[in-house]
């Protein structure tokens, strides 16, 4: 008997995941690549700390300024097109920044590469959670710890850059080259059509009247993708610094802190999906919280380096799934347009990124960093409280 030909929905989909991915690991892999690079920017353009902090900070204002325009582009130029544009667009204003001359310039593209990664953000999410409709299972986790592989390798190839001598404008050029010849040769293998025939929205004939009871169940969905964001930015803004400043950590173990949180966040997506699959996101997001709240919560009880250590990377593994879990939950949610929770949420999310380091820097300032990273273990508390409005049904298995 011949063997049966493979099922060409099933082709396209693997297909069409290989696709997502190489978009994820693009988004993480560019900006990762100009980080390593700002303390010689801010040297050669000879800035203060003020205005090196202004000029930086234009990255997440353009993201906050662009980042509700996603929804609307997404719905007439398609999730697919979005995205690769937006990484095109990311790749080129980088590559400006890299190259800027005065402080304007650089916070002037750094605002435009904003813009453009708060826009592929969403569109990437968008077509991810498309094609998690497809699969009829979880694989949004596996996508975002593709962007934090992504973000890996990136800055890896910033510090070589830097370890080889090799100048600004050659590693920024063959890295934007690199990425962005990658996205364009996946763009004929990502879902073809309109966004959302298989949206919730489009099945309910729904778009538009979302009721009182949506609203509130989209906010407190926002505040739990903050909490993740702010999770996450305290382990980048302050780990190092907290080991190696207030527990007299040698600089270099200091930095296994952040290490930590961002290696047990990879590993908490990659099984992530399995577990949803298996437990429903509510019981995994409510367990993470628990997680980051009990392990930082001991680690700053009885601090030590060791503990330290160990309580970032509980945060990270608790926190691993929280983002992806909301976006997926605001995506679905009945009444509003297809692409509309999803686009607040991304956008809103932000704000976490932007006020964490502020928040924990004002309580560090009037008490000490120790209680400033309480926001931590909060956060996970917050996390568990909200957790009751995720979707509670374990996915079946294909």
């Amino acid at each position: 008997m011949a063997p049966k030909p493979v099922d060409a929905a099933v082709a396209q989909n693997r297909n069409a995941r290989i696709a997502v991915a190489v978009l994820f690991l693009s988004n993480g892999a560019l900006f990762a690549n100009l980080l390593p690079r700002y303390p010689e920017i801010k040297a050669d353009l000879n800035l203060s700390n003020a205005v090196y902090g202004a000029a930086i900070a234009g990255f997440s204002a353009g993201a906050l300024v662009a980042g509700l325009a996603a929804g609307t582009l997404i719905r007439r130029f398609r999730s697919s097109r979005v995205a690769v544009v937006g990484t095109l667009g990311l790749a080129a204003f980088i590559f400006v920044a890299g190259l800027a001359g005065t402080p304007l310039i650089l916070a002037a593209a750094l605002f435009v590469a904003g813009a453009c990664d708060a826009i592929t953000d969403v569109a990437q999410n968008a077509h991810g959670l498309r094609l998690q409709r497809n699969y009829s299972r979880s694989i949004i986790n596996s996508l975002h710890a593709v962007w934090a592989a992504g973000a890996i390798v990136g800055g890896l190839m910033g510090a070589a850059a830097i370890a080889l001598d090799i100048s600004r404008t050659t590693h920024l050029a063959l890295a934007g080259v690199v990425f962005c010849g990658l996205v364009l040769f996946s763009y004929p293998y990502l879902l073809t059509g309109p966004d959302h025939d298989n949206h919730p929205s489009a099945r309910t004939g729904s778009g538009g009247d979302a009721g009182f009871a949506v609203y509130v169940t989209l906010l407190a969905l926002v505040v739990i993708a903050v909490a993740g964001a702010t999770v996450e930015d305290a382990g980048s803004s302050w780990a190092t610094l907290y080991l190696r400043d207030s527990l007299d950590t040698p600089g270099a173990v200091a930095v296994f802190g952040y290490v930590a949180l961002v290696g047990f966040m990879f590993i908490g997506r990659l099984i992530g999906d399995r577990l949803v699959d298996r437990f429903g996101e509510r019981t995994v997001v409510r367990v993470g919280g628990v997680i980051t709240a009990a392990g930082m919560g001991a680690a700053l009880v009885f601090p030590s380096a060791g503990g330290t250590i160990a309580g970032f990377a509980a945060a990270g593994f608790g926190v691993a799934t929280l983002i992806p879990a909301a976006m997926h939950r605001a995506d679905q949610l009945p009444g509003l347009r297809p692409g509309s929770g999803l686009t607040v949420l991304t956008w809103l999310m932000r704000i976490g990124f932007f006020g964490a380091p502020l928040i924990v820097g004002v309580i560090a300032d009037a008490t000490s960093l120790r209680v400033g990273l309480l926001v931590i273990p909060a956060a996970g508390l917050v996390v568990f409280a909200l957790a009751g409005v995720l979707s509670a049904r374990p996915r079946p298995s294909r």
